[in-house]
């Protein structure tokens, strides 16, 4: 390989017209951005784009499209030279790219991972365009699809949503990715979080009866910022995965395990000092943000980085894209350690932070512009009560890592649905692995009275393997009056939206443990935006 460091980039030109791609670039545009500090050129030794490509956060004008650089993914640094490198892209209203609306160069440099955000505008709303990119010498990227969001205010037929997470590499195979990027006319598939799990290698094969190591992580447990890259390349290596992300744009979020099992704010789950941890956390979240097709708004400091954004879809949608790790109050009982833990005790004040409460509470108003059809909080952590009690127990139980844990912050939010007089809220949660279709009520002691808003739980992705169905799972449905489905079964869901309704699909895996699992539709709901009840399909 030619290790020359240059900063010529009249060489870039000549090797991108080389590859047939960005010929028509005009050199002034290209040189209109200077940079300082060694620039690499020539091949990288090996296709630099192992880790694939991706969009996300759709406006109305445009999105941002992501790649990250790493011929030798596993390796130190990826296998990347510490220089920045020049990254060519386009964006095109075809996939042949005979019509390319938006090209241009950008770097990609050392200090976050050889990532590549770029926020693509001026494009027009509601329709499909085609990105990829290159670098000097080496193999053009694959192909990305993604679609803009309708311009505000504009009437919208339908919106269609994949609601995805919890994919822990060694506890599966990545199948329903696969069956994610075969669905037909998605426009956005909202990952909950969960991308990566922290912990080290597992030993290969069965795990006390309850699921199969199916392959295994690389190294240890994960702590520093090179630790959590080379975790990421090896999650987005997977071809299922890669395939999903070239298909349709994202919208992320983060749960715990990209830092730290149960984590929140100042707190990880072994008492750190929160000195130390905040080096641990400042290290998963910068990973998180190089790795994701997110904007410059979420891009991370010392003091963390904002994760809670809102994306528009004309008159039909408002989704409320949430953060319940950063800003969360401590959980009580010492992370639920302490058994029992009295229903008195939770009562953790938490969980949006009061500015993220704020923010929220402005974007449900209709005095502040919001007048979609639909509200989607898009989240984390089960909002409704869940009286986990075993199927003989008389007293409820009930965890301390969701929002059963926080219920003065269950109330506030409750209490915000209500004062905007809403209808049409619905939540998207994860974290919890199985499916869970339920309403939240508006008084926790009255389970199966009023209503404010329905909640829809998608299951892992791969996270606790198989599962067992509804097997010795009956009596949840019996303790908890509000519940409509729960089962252990991986998979994902399907929001289908239009004006007069909310139909979700619930998309479950035959088994995870080996390559090819199929998907089926166990259940279908409907909901209507003038009550929050749910209805079989």
């Amino acid at each position: 390989m030619k290790n020359s460091l240059v900063t010529d980039r009249r060489d870039l030109l000549k090797a991108a017209a080389g590859l047939g791609l960005l010929a028509a670039l005009s050199p002034r545009l290209l040189m209109a951005q200077e940079f300082t500090g060694p620039v690499f050129r020539g091949p990288l030794g090996a296709d630099p784009f192992t880790l694939g490509v991706a969009a996300g956060d759709p406006w109305p004008d445009g999105f941002v499209i992501w790649t990250r650089l790493a011929p030798r993914p596993l390796e130190e640094h990826g296998g990347m030279p510490a220089a920045r490198v020049p990254v060519l892209w386009e964006v095109a209203e075809d996939q042949g790219f005979t019509r390319v609306v938006r090209r241009g160069e950008t770097m990609a440099i050392p200090e976050l991972g050889h990532s590549v955000h770029v926020e693509i505008g001026g494009l027009a709303p509601q329709r499909p365009y085609f990105y990829r990119f290159a670098t000097a010498g080496s193999d053009v990227s694959e192909v990305g699809t993604v679609r803009t969001a309708p311009a505000a205010g504009a009437a919208v037929d339908r919106l269609r949503i994949a609601v995805a997470g919890c994919q822990n590499f060694e506890m599966g195979f990545y199948d329903a990715w696969g069956h994610i990027a075969r669905e037909p006319d998605l426009d956005l598939v909202f990952h909950y979080g969960d991308y990566i799990y922290e912990s080290g290698a597992t030993p290969l094969g069965p795990r006390e009866g309850t699921w199969t190591a199916a392959r295994q992580h690389v190294g240890n447990e994960i702590y520093s910022i090179e630790d959590y890259r080379r975790r990421y390349a090896q999650y987005k290596c997977d071809p299922a995965l890669r395939a999903a992300h070239a298909a349709v744009a994202f919208a992320c979020s983060f749960d715990d395990h990209e830092i730290d099992n149960n984590w929140v704010s100042d707190f990880d789950q072994d008492g750190s000092d929160p000195a130390v941890f905040h080096l641990r956390r400042y290290a998963g979240l910068q990973a998180w943000y190089e790795n994701m097709p997110v904007r410059r708004a979420q891009f991370p400091t010392t003091g963390g980085l904002t994760a809670y954004r809102r994306l528009d879809y004309g008159r039909l949608m408002r989704m409320h894209v949430l953060d319940t790790r950063s800003y969360r109050s401590d959980q009580v009982c010492n992370d639920g350690k302490i058994q029992p833990c009295p229903r008195e005790m939770l009562n953790s004040p938490d969980v949006l932070g009061r500015a993220q409460e704020r923010w929220l509470d402005d974007g449900l108003s209709a005095a502040q512009g919001n007048g979609a059809a639909w509200n989607l909080l898009a989240q984390q952590i089960i909002v409704m009560p869940v009286d986990f009690r075993a199927a003989d127990a008389t007293e409820g139980k009930f965890a301390t890592d969701l929002w059963d844990g926080y219920r003065p912050a269950r109330k506030r939010l409750i209490d915000s649905i209500r004062r905007h007089e809403l209808t049409n809220v619905v939540i998207a949660t994860g974290d919890h692995h199985r499916h869970l279709v339920g309403s939240v009520p508006a008084n926790d002691e009255a389970p199966d009275g009023e209503k404010v808003a329905v909640e829809f739980q998608a299951a892992s992705i791969t996270s606790n393997g198989n599962g067992k169905g509804t097997a010795g799972l009956e009596h949840m449905l019996r303790h908890n009056p509000h519940f409509e489905l729960y089962t252990d079964r991986r998979g994902y869901q399907l929001f289908d939206i239009n004006e007069k309704e909310w139909r979700t699909d619930v998309k479950v895996m035959d088994q995870v443990e080996q390559q090819g699992g199929q998907i089926s539709t166990l259940a279908q709901y409907v909901v209507t935006p003038e009550q929050p009840v749910l209805h079989q399909g």
